[in-house]
């Protein structure tokens, strides 16, 4: 299940994708949910998808 910011379609392929991806790897035992979740929020981020921009903004 993606995290609560995720609704739209394009988003939640790739939170499933990288945690997929996490997985097969092996990496971040215990807390890859979190770390998808990271990943997809900072790309959501960076490309204006939210109300904030963030630390760097470009």
């Amino acid at each position: 299940m993606p995290p609560r910011g995720v609704k739209k379609p394009k988003r939640k392929r790739q939170y499933k994708k990288v945690l997929s991806s996490i997985k097969k790897e092996g990496r971040y035992k215990g807390r890859q949910k979190e770390v998808a979740a990271r990943i997809v929020n900072k790309t959501k981020r960076r490309k204006g998808e939210s109300g904030t921009k963030g630390r760097r903004a470009a």
